[in-house]
């Protein structure tokens, strides 16, 4: 008899320390300000997080060669543009649809997220955070208890 080896997806466990922002400023301004702030390199992506053919996140990344550290910049909503076709009123009106990379964490504007083991970091980058003007808060979540934690693995 032939013994069968299924992995599980609760086999790849991925470490990483994820922060929320709170902030109103477009992604590309976060961005900069976050570059200047944190004496990073982040970059634009050249492919966009795809969740589905018609939701995609783009994000902002950097590898700390250094430090052997990979970081994410990624807003948490997406919004989607559709013409809905009607015979009434609102005919051929532009609609759009937003959809959340976590959604049970709509009020949260972007995250970033570290991939690393040791947290020792996490005070340091969250007080240089708060120091960007137009960052309203920032501050730790626990990944772990997040039930849409897959989206955030990429």
């Amino acid at each position: 008899m032939v013994a069968v080896h299924k992995i599980t997806e609760d086999f790849y466990e991925d470490s990483f320390i994820l922060i929320a922002l709170h902030s109103s400023l477009p992604d590309y301004a976060l961005t900069y300000a976050v570059n200047s702030s944190l004496k990073v390199a982040f970059k634009r992506s050249k492919k966009d997080l795809d969740l589905s053919n018609i939701i995609s996140f783009p994000f902002f990344e950097w590898e700390d060669e250094i430090n052997d550290r990979y970081w994410t910049l990624i807003a948490n909503s997406s919004k989607n543009k559709e013409n809905i076709i009607t015979a009434d009123l609102f005919k051929d009106e532009v609609t759009f649809t937003r959809h959340y990379l976590v959604p049970e964490h709509k009020e949260i504007d972007y995250f970033l997220k570290i991939e690393e083991e040791d947290a020792h970091m996490v005070g340091d980058i969250l007080k240089a955070l708060t120091t960007i003007p137009k960052i309203l808060t920032a501050y730790k979540i626990d990944a772990e208890n997040l039930k849409s934690k897959n989206n955030l693995i990429f």
